[in-house]
């Protein structure tokens, strides 16, 4: 991910959703007194491809608003973070109520895979909660941090174009 992004960055801020996916799990299998086997770690696996994904979906769309319209990144994050709303709720919504049942232990069977049902469903509900809010804020908090040590100033604010101000000069315009 390091490569696509060309950027150490990104992927530490995607990175930031495994914690909170495993952490809803693990308060899930807490909360139902439930044991650790072979299906807790397959749901693990399932729910950790989930919640990154919706990650790699804000963050790709903030990058491709800052490059598009040459904007700062606050604002590119603030913008990405409605479009991607919808989205993220949509498959969380319905990956959380069709694995309900399998959470339950409904049907012949259902007490094997109990388990991952009880995984997907805590973690991926807790995780969306959190990764609404932790992304956009780790994406800005990670990038000021590590542009401010290399000693580069990020995203300086311009000052807000006036009415005699040339649209020749644009650099956006100029773009297109």
């Amino acid at each position: 991910m390091a490569v696509q992004y060309n950027s150490l960055v990104d992927p530490l801020v995607i990175m930031l959703t495994l914690p909170l996916a495993l952490a809803g799990g693990i308060w899930g299998l807490f909360f139902t007194q439930t044991a650790i086997g072979a299906t807790v770690i397959v749901g693990a696996v399932l729910l950790v491809g989930i919640v990154v994904n919706n990650a790699i979906i804000m963050v790709e769309t903030a990058n491709q608003i800052r490059e598009e319209e040459g904007v700062d990144r606050r604002t590119a994050i603030l913008e990405a973070a409605p479009q991607r709303l919808r989205p993220i709720l949509m498959t969380t919504v319905t990956t959380v109520l069709g694995i309900f049942p399998l959470a339950l232990g409904l049907g012949q069977g259902g007490e094997f895979l109990q388990p991952l049902g009880i995984v997907v469903f805590s973690g991926l509900s807790l995780a969306t909660l959190l990764t609404l809010f932790i992304i956009p804020c780790s994406y800005l908090l990670l990038h000021d941090l590590f542009g401010w040590r290399r000693g580069k100033k990020i995203d300086a604010i311009e000052p807000s174009p006036t009415l005699e101000k040339d649209p020749s000069d644009d650099p956006v315009s100029l773009r297109k």
